[in-house]
């Protein structure tokens, strides 16, 4: 066998082990699986997931990173897409709101997984916030210099723009604001983010 067949086989396991496990976790739940499950639904030892993984939290950022960064991958395709900046701005903003709704808080089980991602403070969680910032920023540097945003530093603004925006995006915090009658609904803070930028 070769170095590249070695190296596809590899990865063909490691991605039939995340498959499977992202299939459990969404069914059971993140603290209810065991590395066990998960080998036995492979028809695998759990020594060999431990080969491709030293533990089941190495298994959860594996499948973390693959869920942000299909949204990372999303968001670019906004950011470079039709609309104006302020356009794109605001469907970025919404894309955001509404996946976290989706994936995060309408399957409970991923919820789990992705706040023990969130309170471990994982890398991944880190690198996608800094490559959503990056493209919004690169969004706002556009509307910056079309002169429909007012002129600053893009980056600093796109961070801003987060955490104006973070209890519409944030897992937690959306879970715990949905009741909350006062706060203003994403479209709105979304609007308000917008007559902010504006010169």
């Amino acid at each position: 066998m070769t170095a590249h067949a070695i190296d596809e086989a590899r990865h063909d396991t490691r991605t039939r082990i995340l498959d499977e496990a992202e299939r459990l976790f969404r069914h059971y739940g993140y603290t209810k699986t065991t590395v066990a499950d998960i080998a036995r639904e492979l028809g695998m030892s759990p020594a060999n997931v431990y080969r491709f993984f030293p533990s089941k939290a190495a298994i959860n950022e594996a499948i973390a990173d693959r869920m942000l960064s299909a949204r990372v991958a999303h968001c670019r395709t906004i950011a470079r897409g039709p609309g104006t900046p302020a356009e794109r701005v605001r469907a970025l903003l919404l894309a955001n709101h509404y996946q976290t709704v989706e994936v995060f808080l309408d399957e409970k089980k991923v919820h789990e997984m992705v706040s023990v991602a969130i309170h471990e403070q994982w890398e991944v969680v880190r690198r996608f916030i800094h490559e959503t910032t990056a493209v919004f920023a690169e969004v706002i540097a556009e509307g910056m210099a079309s002169g429909e945003f007012a002129a600053g530093d893009p980056v600093r603004v796109a961070r801003r723009t987060h955490q104006c925006f973070v209890t519409h995006i944030h897992p937690e915090l959306v879970v715990q604001c949905l009741q909350d009658s006062d706060r203003a609904g994403p479209e709105e803070m979304a609007d308000f983010i917008l007559r902010a930028l504006r010169p």
